[in-house]
């Protein structure tokens, strides 16, 4: 056998695939859903995307990839008409919690403001920043 440095997709969709079989041959039939990913895009008036959120849902619970909102509209409140969208796609289809990740540089506070608690956080990642790990619980 032998160990090779190389990025191939087809190769990292098949070893992300193998890990997805081990891990539901552990789950009770309960929690098995399916892996679904999901995404909401803003368009300007000439089909242009100008924002987005992409997440990906499993085990009843939502993981939020990314949140862009073109510099041009921000503070305009999409980032946060996005992040309902999500959140709204998630309680309808009996997710537990949603979570995600973000550097200070980026958006913790907008986060915190939208109800999510920081879980975690690691220090001086990248060099100078912090990199915190946020989570929204939907059950009452």
């Amino acid at each position: 056998m032998e160990i090779i440095q190389q990025w191939n997709q087809s190769q990292g969709d098949f070893i992300r695939e193998k890990l997805i079989e081990y891990n539901m041959e552990k789950l009770p039939e309960e929690l098995k859903t399916p892996n679904k990913n999901i995404s909401f895009v803003i368009k300007d008036n000439k089909e242009k995307i100008v924002g987005g959120i992409t997440g990906n849902m499993f085990w009843y619970h939502l993981h939020i990839d990314i949140l862009w909102v073109d510099e041009n509209i921000r503070e305009n409140g999409y980032g946060s008409k996005l992040l309902k969208k999500m959140e709204d796609f998630a309680i309808e289809k009996g997710c537990r919690l949603i979570y995600l990740d973000t550097f200070s540089f980026q958006a913790p506070e907008f986060y915190k403001k939208n109800g999510y608690e920081v879980f975690g956080m690691l220090e001086d990642h990248p060099k100078g920043f912090n990199q915190y790990f946020l989570q929204k619980r939907l059950e009452a």
